[in-house]
């Protein structure tokens, strides 16, 4: 039975132990399947027809095939010579176990390589196409992992995964920089965004696409973002100020800036700056895998420790909501892992709340936050660079969040409270 303070991969792949906070010891767990940020977990107990029975015969402990006169009329087993057992086993449906992984996992993660042409000009970089990383999970393999998986009772596997690097045709001045190949990719689902907080994202995606990062240079978000107004083409959404949720201008941006850290994060880039959000936003599931921004005063910010300079290429999906930061640069063959996430002290949301405020007008009601429970997450992050291995964990610490009503008054007396429980 796997525990919660090691990380089991099946099938030759690596063992990884891991300190973590000995709460997070349980008995049972779904299986599963993980590649970068991406979990699918499935319930084996749902697919009993992944297994039948079948009989297997032994000799003295060792394997044969049986004989035709062990059994009698076909059916019958007659005395049979010393040492001859017959066993019932398992016996695995390996197209059972594909279909249910090519429904459940592979239609869903899989996609297209895609096509771009690059090209150097006087105010930036052109574009032309979308240069995506495609990948496509091995099935074959993924199969074998599951039975395995299964009879070993581990309940975690790394996805079998192949890249397949786009097609690209990139100019001579950016081929000098070290611009040669998708290195990493970021990406984020903002299913579920309302029309402005899309509007924004798209906006803010917008800003850093052609954006050159030079070799040894410390990246930052805020930086490269620029001034987050009206005037810079963003509407008002909600975005976390302080203890309440209320609309602000850019509202979204952190969809942005978690797309960006994904991609960095995941390839193994020193972090200099990240802190995640004030509480678990859905957004950003899984958790610990966010990075909020809120400028001037909360940043992002990396290490270019590549052979080359980076490039960005942003990309918006609005159909399918999905936004995309696609690295080019010099792979320098490290190895990076990240394992996660690990949660504990979860805590419910506190009683809902009543504040009265001047901000809106009086008799009116607005709400300014919702019910969202607590947790702390930690991921842990293996690189290996130039021979050097090192372990890094990133910790997350999410607020418990009560039901907030605000409710205009004319004006606020010194001595009445602006809290009430409710």
């Amino acid at each position: 039975m796997r525990s919660q303070n090691n990380k089991l991969l099946v099938s030759g792949l690596i063992f990884s132990f891991l300190s973590v906070p000995a709460v997070l010891h349980a008995a049972s767990y779904p299986m599963t399947y993980r590649y970068n940020h991406h979990l699918f977990e499935l319930q084996p107990y749902e697919y009993s027809h992944w297994k039948g029975q079948k009989q297997a015969w032994s000799s003295h402990g060792a394997s044969i095939r049986p004989l035709a006169e062990f059994r009698v009329d076909g059916d019958l087993i007659p005395p049979l010579p010393a040492g001859v057992v017959r066993h019932t086993i398992i016996d695995w449906d390996k197209r059972a176990i594909r279909e249910t992984l090519k429904e459940k996992i592979s239609l869903k993660f899989d996609r297209k390589p895609g096509s771009v042409v690059m090209k150097k000009t006087g105010t930036g970089v052109l574009f032309e196409g979308i240069g995506m990383l495609g990948r496509k999970i091995d099935l074959d393999l993924a199969v074998e992992l599951t039975i395995e998986a299964l009879e070993n009772e581990v309940t975690d596997i790394v996805l079998p995964v192949i890249e397949i690097q786009p097609q690209m045709e990139i100019d001579i001045t950016l081929r000098k920089m070290g611009i040669r190949e998708v290195i990493t990719v970021g990406e984020s689902d903002y299913s579920g965004s309302p029309y402005a907080r899309r509007l924004n994202i798209a906006n803010g995606l917008s800003k850093f696409n052609g954006t050159v990062i030079e070799k040894g240079e410390i990246f930052s978000f805020n930086e490269t973002l620029g001034p987050v107004n009206s005037t810079t083409g963003y509407y008002k959404e909600l975005v976390i100020l302080g203890e309440r949720t209320l609309p602000e201008y850019g509202g979204g941006l952190c969809q942005v800036s978690t797309t960006a850290y994904r991609g960095i994060w995941e390839y193994g880039f020193p972090i200099e700056k990240r802190r995640n959000h004030s509480f678990a936003v859905l957004y950003y599931s899984p958790q610990g895998t966010d990075a909020t921004i809120y400028p001037p005063h909360t940043d992002m910010k990396f290490e270019n420790d590549s052979p080359g300079a980076l490039l960005i290429q942003t990309y918006n999906d609005d159909e399918n909501r999905q936004a995309y930061y696609i690295y080019y640069g010099t792979n320098d063959n490290r190895e990076s892992e990240i394992i996660g996430p690990y949660v504990w002290g979860r805590r419910s949301a506190p009683a809902d709340k009543i504040e009265y405020t001047t901000a809106i007008a009086p008799g009116t009601t607005r709400k300014a936050g919702g019910r969202v429970p607590g947790l702390k997450a930690v991921w842990y992050r293996v690189v290996n660079k130039s021979g050097k291995e090192t372990v890094e964990p990133f910790f997350s610490f999410y607020e418990a969040r009560p039901n907030l009503t605000q409710i205009g008054v004319s004006d606020m007396p010194g001595n009445e409270p602006s809290w009430i429980g409710d």
